[in-house]
């Protein structure tokens, strides 16, 4: 596989020249007009024939679905609402940035194109590409991207049986090194969406009104003690809201409140039984208060998880490949990957690439203003990612 690295390396300069097209081209949720069109065109010259299953995806695939298994690589390609502020020669100037990496992902994604196309009589069995909108949730939708594409059916014809893809990770993460564990490795997310309905009043009287304030402060609480002494506290459980709004006027008791937060956990059991809680919880205070009170669930994303038997496969690939080990992280990330829509499907490995923190970027971290990764690196993101293809269908073939 010492063939494989060489290939990556020499397709380094290119790898970085795609990052730094899209890093300065930056695009949110599934508007990603000049992003496709560019991956489109990067892929198309490559000689693969490329399709757009929903709205700001693309998928294409190398080799025959009837020589054996299909394996499946992703990566995202949406930015974010945030200005840039790193100073680069090549940084956004249109109010967005590619502030999660994802610019990175798509950019080693096309350079595994470039491996794999060139392997392609090799291939004993067929590689999907998906490219895909919206995994940062910015849309103003009740769905992701990654529930867009499985919706529009990228797991199928053919049917993909697993799937692997990488994330970059800046500050922590040495730079070059690979990480993953088995089981979750992300969070879930869901809203919390809190609609309180009371009765105004005015201040001076609050005995004629009922309060909504009052309630939704109870509501906080409440959330809190559900989390003390409904969930074990050996798992991970957080509640945090950040939007509370009610009335307008010091003297006036409001009519209604609502409080928006987010909901994260590593658990699907735990995920599922506090949202049970919480509905009894909020209905119960409000009455208690002689108001109503509804809690919704909203933009729900499960926790990502790395099928074990998966995962050690490709650790073990992997080691090989790069011949020293993968890291096994201890626990998961609080953050979230809608990555995790798809994995609920197929069995499915995430990576992590560490890129370390760069000079004058020191503590910017991931979604920061500031944030940058070492592109010295991006060969062998590049290389995990045909490699874990290649492996999968060459151990996997019949």
């Amino acid at each position: 596989m010492s063939t494989l690295i060489d290939e990556a390396k020499a397709l380094q300069e290119q790898i970085v020249a795609d990052r730094r097209w899209l890093h300065q081209h930056p695009e949110l949720g599934f508007d990603l007009n000049e992003t496709s069109a560019y991956v489109r065109g990067r892929l198309e010259d490559m000689g693969y024939t490329v399709t757009e299953p929903c709205a700001g995806a693309l998928l294409t695939q190398v080799g025959d679905p009837e020589a054996g298994p299909v394996f499946m690589l992703r990566a995202d390609m949406d930015a974010l609402p945030v200005e840039e502020a790193t100073g680069l020669d090549f940084a956004s100037a249109n109010g967005n940035m590619h502030a999660c990496g994802h610019d990175t992902h798509t950019a080693m994604l096309l350079g595994a194109a470039r491996i794999l196309k060139d392997h392609e009589a090799e291939l004993k069995g067929c590689v999907k590409l998906l490219f895909q909108p919206d995994e940062e949730g910015v849309a103003p939708v009740e769905y992701c991207g990654g529930d867009a594409v499985l919706a529009a059916g990228v797991l199928e014809n053919p049917h993909v049986d697993a799937m692997a893809a990488l994330h970059v990770q800046a500050l922590d993460f040495d730079a070059g090194m690979i990480y993953t564990r088995k089981g979750t490795i992300f969070s879930s997310i869901d809203d919390i969406d809190v609609r309180i309905t009371g009765c105004g009043a005015h201040g001076s009287t609050p005995q004629k009104g009922i309060d909504p304030i009052n309630i939704a402060c109870h509501i906080y609480q409440g959330f809190q003690s559900l989390i003390a002494r409904e969930v074990d506290p050996m798992q991970t459980c957080v509640a945090t809201f950040g939007k509370i709004e009610s009335g307008r006027a010091a003297n006036v008791i409001p009519d209604s409140a609502s409080m928006l937060g987010t909901l994260r956990t590593q658990d699907a059991n735990v995920r599922a039984g506090f949202k049970e809680h919480a509905q009894r919880m909020v209905a119960g205070i409000a009455e208690a208060f002689g108001g109503t009170a509804t809690v919704d669930f909203l933009r729900g994303v499960p926790n990502t998880y790395n099928d074990p038997a998966l995962t050690e496969e490709l650790i073990d690939a992997a080691n090989d490949l790069f011949d020293e080990p993968v890291q096994e992280l201890d626990a998961p990330f609080s953050g979230t990957d809608d990555l995790a829509i798809l994995a609920e499907k197929v069995p499915t490995t995430y990576f992590i690439l560490g890129t370390g923190t760069l000079p004058g970027h020191e503590g910017c971290g991931m979604h920061h203003p500031n944030v940058d990764f070492d592109e010295s690196v991006f060969w062998r993101g590049t290389a995990l990612l045909a490699n874990s293809a290649l492996s999968y269908l060459c151990r996997h073939a019949e």
